[in-house]
């Protein structure tokens, strides 16, 4: 799980379906940073959270699930994780302050019903130890899941094919680069990965969902680690931003429609 709103949208669906505990939700977030802090975008947004404006909420986490109970109804389906990149920007509300800060961060929350005003919640690190959550006032804009969770299945194992040509690339650094341990980076990428625990709430779909996006995001951090270490060995400039880009996508969209579906 690559993302603290992944964690936050998971957990709090499975609490908000009555599957899991705010302990739970809480020990979730707990593994990202210690400490957490709320703050708000304008005094509108603080009233709603309850936190004084201008000052943020310093031991904020329970003004944090608060907020994720109230903004969300109360339901599971009132609550969208969004990870957004440049040039794919589906999901967010257009020139808002949530846009923008998700955006910038790679990731957010919504709380709402889609058509209707809501809250947009955005984590951002701050040091080792402190995780800052960022509150925004903003639309929602409704959800288009044209794809069913089988049919982003579908789709995930056709990128881990399309990266067949990107793992022959590593594994030919690896024998130019006898110091470079493709399987033993491999795996510590996804140990990081699997170091942040999903609910059991999740169906056995999403979790393979998961489990393959987590796969294929290691291969292509490695694959960028190896090209940055011995670019010359990698022909044609294989590992490039363009290349590797259609399979980050792919790695959000399964992660958004896994954490996103009713599918649990």
């Amino acid at each position: 799980m690559g993302y603290p709103s992944m964690s936050l949208a998971s957990w709090a669906k499975s609490w908000l379906a009555g599957e899991a505990s705010p302990d739970d939700l809480v020990d979730a977030l707990h593994e990202w940073a210690p400490l957490h802090v709320v703050r708000a975008s304008d005094p509108v947004v603080a009233g709603r959270v309850g936190i004084e404006w201008p000052d943020p909420e310093i031991d904020g986490i329970t003004v944090l699930i608060k907020t994720i109970r109230a903004g969300a109804g109360g339901t599971a389906g009132g609550l969208r994780l969004i990870l957004p990149a440049p040039g794919d920007v589906r999901g967010l509300p257009p020139g808002t302050g949530f846009a923008s800060a998700a955006l910038a961060a790679g990731e957010g929350v919504l709380l709402g019903t889609g058509g209707a005003a809501g809250t947009g919640i955005v984590p951002t690190p701050s040091g080792a130890d402190v995780l800052e959550w960022s509150c925004f006032d903003t639309p929602i804009p409704l959800a288009v899941d044209d794809e069913t969770l089988g049919d982003i299945e579908y789709r995930l194992r056709a990128a881990v094919r399309d990266a067949a040509d990107v793992v022959a690339s590593v594994h030919r650094t690896a024998i130019a680069n006898r110091d470079f341990d493709v399987r033993g980076a491999i795996e510590d990428e996804l140990a990081e990965l699997h170091h942040h625990r999903l609910p059991e709430s999740l169906s056995p779909r999403a979790r393979r969902v998961l489990d393959s996006a987590d796969q294929l995001a290691a291969i292509l951090t490695v694959a960028k680690t190896a090209s940055v270490s011995s670019p010359t060995s990698l022909s044609a400039n294989t590992i490039q931003d363009e290349t590797l880009r259609p399979l980050w996508d792919a790695i959000r969209l399964a992660r958004m429609a896994a954490v996103n579906s009713g599918d649990r």
